[in-house]
């Protein structure tokens, strides 16, 4: 059926809105709570700065409660501080009778969130919080209500009309709620200084955590490299016994002083083959090695080797130490399908098998020129 069709066509049953209506509907729906979110944005005065403060300056954890939808918001509040630098726990009010207040320290601080601020739970909870002397920050509708009176910092969301059709369906207050929590969290983590090594330090799974890993999570150790001296003939290079583990189409090539001076790839021996040159079968390695290889120093983050190696058209990077000392490798077989690059593809685009010298210097070609450098040399200072 085409769009027009299905806009046009009318259901059989009497309260069923209609494919343009429907649209219509949440249209309104999102303005409503877009305009909300604008004139809370504006609202916000010195006692957000008091409430970043006191975030701030916790040293120990932010419990986050509330009942029912706002305490699903809490859920989702706690786990934005505690993965943007700021310990955070979720007490559920009915919980905390029961055994729950527990988790209390008298130095944490408790980020109360409740609509109407008179919430059954939450007003239950407000002598046991003051009993024990935590800091109270609330986020409610008015600073007049039970909850309000009780906090130390008051987050008034101020007059909200729920988006449902009956006006009661919590929905613009959890939206304000949401994002004012998120404003809080992130707001303290920018102040904490909080960096890609922090969020990584807490997000090691999944596709993210990926990302922003380093080289050396990824890279194949020294051990399990082809590792020769340079002055060895090619023929007793590709006579050497290889190491146990997945075959490298690379091998990494050392001056007398132990500092990576070139590489050598399959696709390097196919062109002598092609070029008939069997004699270089016999001359010293690095005759006829890739010198001065484009490497990246251990510290690195992978998504960064990554985007070299796509520019670059790389399928092994050598990772090295401060001394161009080859610590271990970066292999394009062990990254396929792992989605570690900058732009979420699963590997290179066009990765090409061998490390062709480039035609023109790299720092002019790929981002972040500090993560490459020539061995012997130290990488450039970030502008």
């Amino acid at each position: 059926m085409s769009m027009e069709a299905a806009f046009s066509s009318q259901s059989s049953d009497p309260g069923a809105l209609s494919p343009l209506d429907q649209i219509r509907y949440a249209r309104d729906i999102i303005r409503l709570e877009g305009q909300a979110l604008m004139a809370l944005a504006t609202r916000l005065d010195t006692h957000f700065c008091r409430a970043v403060e006191y975030l701030y300056r916790c040293q120990t954890s932010v419990i986050v409660t509330g009942m029912g939808k706002a305490g699903l918001i809490g859920q989702k509040i706690a786990a934005t501080l505690s993965s943007t630098g700021t310990r955070g726990h979720f007490l559920h009010p009915a919980e905390a009778f029961h055994g729950d207040l527990g988790r209390i320290h008298r130095d944490d601080l408790v980020l109360v969130l409740s609509q109407s601020g008179e919430t059954e739970e939450i007003t239950r909870l407000l002598p046991s919080l003051s009993a024990l002397g935590v800091t109270i920050i609330a986020i409610t509708a008015q600073h007049n209500s039970t909850l309000g009176r009780s906090a130390t910092v008051v987050l008034a969301l101020g007059p909200l009309k729920e988006a449902c059709g009956l006006g009661l369906a919590p929905s613009t207050s959890t939206t304000a709620m949401l994002a004012l929590g998120d404003a809080l969290a992130l707001v303290v983590s920018r102040m904490r200084s909080f960096g890609p090594e922090d969020f990584a330090r807490f997000h090691p799974g999944g596709s993210l955590g990926r990302k922003l890993s380093k080289v050396e999570d990824h890279m194949r150790r020294l051990a399990q490299c082809r590792v020769s001296d340079d002055h060895v003939s090619l023929r007793n290079v590709l006579a050497a016994p290889s190491p146990a583990g997945r075959r490298s189409g690379a091998i990494l090539l050392l001056n007398a002083e132990g500092r990576l001076s070139g590489i050598f790839t399959d696709s390097d021996l196919a062109r002598l083959f092609e070029s008939r040159r069997d004699a270089a079968l016999d001359e010293p390695v690095r005759q006829v090695m890739t010198a001065m290889p484009i490497t990246v120093p251990a510290g690195s983050m992978v998504s960064d080797a990554m985007a070299i190696m796509t520019e670059r058209k790389l399928s092994e990077l050598p990772i090295v130490d401060e001394d161009g000392r080859p610590l271990g490798l970066l292999d394009i077989t062990d990254l396929v399908g792992r989605d570690l690059d900058n732009s979420g593809q699963a590997s290179p685009a066009g990765a090409a098998s061998s490390f062709a010298r480039p035609a023109q210097d790299p720092v002019a070609v790929v981002p972040r020129p500090k993560l490459f450098f020539r061995p012997g040399t130290r990488p450039a200072e970030p502008a």
